[in-house]
């Protein structure tokens, strides 16, 4: 083994459990964020699903570039666009969810879940988190979930709704007794930007005391940037940082962090 060998080898490897990849901030640049992410040990890509006729586009990107690994759902921020333009009732959304999983390789069921932020009514937004959750266990897949001051409400419908096969909370920014509750669910914790910023005195407490073997590592880009980069495109390309400040947190090292979150997104993702 010569010198190149091994400082590859023991390059941390890393997996970005939430990234949308398919958006339109890097249809300038893919290629080269990729070769990047790869130079920087971010080797594989979770990449989430938003709406329906997003899932077809993004089912092409996956084709096209190793390290890709998709998600299909609805989340919160489509939802009612999604149900009005379409005029479909929840049933046929539902059906259109079975289909498409039953076609392509898919990883997860998601982004779903709720959002206390928009105009989007809750009962709507629950109606739809429930149909995906049922799609969930009747295809034996983890979920994606996005939480936005939702916490207590979203617990609620993950026990009224068993996922027999977990998943994650992503962009987590609550407790560590909300953090716990959900771990307590089989629903692991998504660590992105937020723990960069030290105001985020709350979240980061949490993940500093939370198992190891209870959190993932994402990015969320294009949104969610780190502490020193407001204002720009977040990227893949960083999750290392994000890495960096958890093992500083923790106080354990950054390989150490590699490994274990990637072990973890590994299991619930099956990749």
């Amino acid at each position: 083994m010569n010198a190149t060998d091994a400082a590859s080898q023991a390059k941390p490897n890393f997996i970005d459990s939430h990234c949308h990849f398919d958006f339109e901030e890097f249809d300038q640049d893919r290629e080269q964020v990729l070769s990047s992410c790869r130079e920087r040990g971010v080797n594989k890509i979770v990449v989430p699903g938003v709406e329906p006729a997003q899932w077809f586009t993004l089912a092409k990107l996956i084709e096209r570039y190793e390290g890709l690994h998709m998600a299909a759902g609805i989340h919160p921020w489509w939802v009612e666009r999604v149900v009005l333009e379409s005029n479909s009732a929840l049933e046929q959304l539902q059906q259109n969810l079975v289909d498409f999983v039953g076609q392509n390789k898919v990883v997860a069921i998601g982004e779903c879940g709720l959002d206390a932020a928009i105009a989007t009514p809750m009962s709507l937004q629950v109606a739809v988190l429930r149909l995906q959750l049922e799609v969930a266990s009747e295809k034996c897949l983890p979920v994606i979930l996005h939480s936005r001051k939702t916490h207590t409400l979203l617990l609620q419908e993950i026990k009224g709704s068993p996922v027999a096969k977990g998943g994650v909370v992503h962009g987590f920014s609550g407790s560590y007794e909300q953090a716990c509750a959900f771990w307590d669910l089989g629903i692991r914790i998504g660590v992105g930007g937020t723990i960069t910023y030290p105001r985020a005195a709350k979240t980061r407490a949490a993940v500093t005391k939370m198992p190891l073997e209870a959190l993932l590592l994402e990015t969320d880009a294009p949104d969610m940037p780190l502490a020193g980069r407001q204002g720009q495109r977040n990227s893949p390309e960083y999750l290392p940082e994000v890495a960096q400040v958890l093992a500083d947190l923790r106080g354990q090292s950054v390989e150490t962090i590699a490994a274990q979150t990637s072990a973890n997104a590994s299991d619930v993702f099956g990749l």
